[in-house]
This record gives structure tokens, sequence and C-alpha cells, in this order.
């Protein structure tokens, strides 16, 4: 073997975040465990393309020994990982277990003597709600307002019914527990399939969480759509840290940004 450059990730350093999945054109990278990994030398070019997208500066270019990169092979695996993802029907359609089966609901009104701050129903309005389980053309995704929330979101947040899921379309995902990659596809076919009004992604405040943020915005700019999008930190004991809001411009270069901390 030929000594080349190729990434290097420093494991003490790396937080999981999955930042640097989406910019490896070559899907050479994955989370393992928690932490960003190197999957094969022949499929990393060792240009970093990775590199200025790791917020705990985890990834460097090293020279050692390694394998060729191979272009061929880089090609297969991708390949292999769309293979890998359920395509998109033309008409919503189930075969499968029943806990993905779409459904829609009618979410009930409150009587006047139930407070409003507290609902004593639930807000969700569909199912599944699960990222990777939700049909891209499902029916109620048409003219939705879209919420797209990491899954501790609920649990930390206490009001998360009335405050975010009431009027609106939820997914929920772990961008450090699943592929960040596959997220970003997904919304992106889902937002480019149907007419969503807006985009709301809270999000927790540890670092590896801000990957669902930046694989949703890079969804609707992908998409080619003017999309409104709001982003909300949460912290940990439940309070909300900041938001940020981009209007008209989101979804084509140059953003415009209105920023309410």
């Amino acid at each position: 073997m030929a000594t080349r450059k190729i990434v290097r990730i420093d494991e003490e350093k790396c937080n999981g975040c999955g930042l640097c999945i989406p910019n490896c054109a070559e899907g050479a990278l994955q989370i393992v465990d928690g932490k960003a990994r190197l999957m094969s030398d022949k499929f990393c070019d060792g240009l970093g393309a990775c590199l200025g997208h790791c917020p705990q500066d985890a990834i460097i270019i090293i020279e050692r020994e390694a394998q060729d990169f191979d272009e061929e092979a880089v090609e297969i695996h991708l390949h292999g990982q769309k293979k890998a993802q359920p395509e998109p029907n033309p008409q919503p359609v189930f075969t499968g277990c029943p806990s993905s089966m779409a459904m829609h609901f009618t979410i009930p009104e409150l009587k006047r003597e139930e407070s409003s701050e507290t609902p004593s129903v639930s807000m969700l309005s569909h199912w599944p709600v699960q990222l990777k389980l939700v049909p891209t053309n499902a029916p109620y995704f048409q003219n939705a307002d879209f919420l797209v929330a990491a899954d501790c979101v609920p649990f930390a947040y206490s009001n998360f019914h009335q405050e975010f899921l009431r009027g609106r379309v939820v997914v929920v995902g772990c961008p450090k527990l699943d592929d960040i990659q596959y997220y970003k596809e997904k919304l992106t076919e889902i937002f480019k399939t149907n007419s969503i009004k807006s985009v709301t992604v809270p999000y927790m405040e540890v670092p590896c969480c801000f990957g669902l943020v930046k694989a949703t915005e890079e969804a609707v700019t992908a998409s080619g759509k003017k999309i409104p999008f709001k982003k909300v930190k949460i912290g940990i004991r439940g309070e909300i840290k900041s938001e940020e809001e981009k209007t008209e411009k989101v979804g084509v270069h140059g953003e415009m940004r209105r920023v309410t901390v």
C-alpha cells in the first residue's frame, strides 16, 4: 500500500453529532456506537470536505499507508445505501407491520371549562411519527405546518402538545442514533412532493442534536422551495433556550433571517 492523504477521527473529541456525514459525498463516514468512523480507506478521497463541519475539530487529514481511493467501490457503496432506502410510492400503500400503517385523526375541540394551557386530549393528528416509518406522500402532509422534533424534546418540554404539536404534522428522530444522510434525503423528498406551509424544528441543547436542524435545513434548500423555517433550542431542564426564524428566502441562496432570542 502507498502512503497518501486520508482522514483521521479523534474519538476522544468526537461527540457523534453526525454533521460530517452528509458532507462526505462518498459516504465514507458513519456513526457507529455514538462515534463517527471511517468505513473503509478506499471510500475516502482524502480531500477533507467533512473537516469544516465538525464542531469538535475531531477530524483531520493525515498521511499514512492506506488503500487507494476506489471510485468504483464508492459507486457500489452509495448504490447499496440508496437501494436499502424505501422508494416513494405514487399512492400511499400499506403492506407491512400495523405499527407503520398511516392513519389520520381528528383532534377533538377542548371543552370551555378545560384549560387551554393543558389540553386534556392528545394533539397528535396522525400515525406513524417516526421519520423512518412515515410515507413521503402521506395525505396529511399536504398544506401542513411541518414539525421535525428531536425525539427527546417531548420528554423535556412539558407543554409540547399545546405549543408545538397542536395544528402541526410531526415527524421525530434522533440524529445520533440514526442515519443523518437518510434523514436529509427523506425530508427532501417530503418537501418536494408535498405543499408544506412551514417547518419548525424543536431540538435539544446537546451538541449532537443540532444534526437534525442541519439535515432539515439542508433538505429545505435541496427541495428548491421557499418554506418558512424556524428552529427552537430546548434545554435539558425543559426551558426554551433560543428561537431562530428564517423567512421568505429559505430554500434559495442569500437567506434572509429574522432572529428572536
